[in-house]
């Protein structure tokens, strides 16, 4: 049964940070291409990150370049997204995506406020 967990989401203040992280179970993850995204109200989900299979090559949406970094452990089965410089236009609920030969396959998602 596949699995994925993010946590790691909370309330943070402007300009703060933190690091979420994504336990996947059930698929090889080495063989799966990684990614965050992320859904705030009212909008459509979008993607944030995503990273290879072996970490080499990262992507990142405009608005996160130079503030997010993705990265991933193979041998903890896990994909963590750290998040600095926090704004108000973070917030949303941020989800883990693996593309698995073929199926892709979501968390549930964790929620990020950003809030004075």
């Amino acid at each position: 049964q596949v699995q994925l967990v993010e946590s790691g989401g909370a309330l943070v203040q402007p300009g703060g940070s933190l690091r979420l992280s994504c336990a996947a179970s059930g698929f090889t993850f080495s063989r799966s291409v990684m990614g965050w995204y992320r859904q705030a109200p009212g909008k459509e989900r979008e993607l944030v990150a995503t990273i290879s299979r072996f970490g080499r090559t990262t992507n990142y949406a405009d608005s996160v370049k130079g503030r997010f970094t993705i990265s991933r452990d193979n041998a903890k089965n896990s994909v963590y997204l750290q998040m600095n410089s926090l704004t108000p236009e973070d917030t949303a609920v941020y989800y883990c995506k693996a593309d698995s030969m073929g199926n892709g396959y979501w968390g549930q998602g964790t929620q990020v406020t950003v809030s004075s």
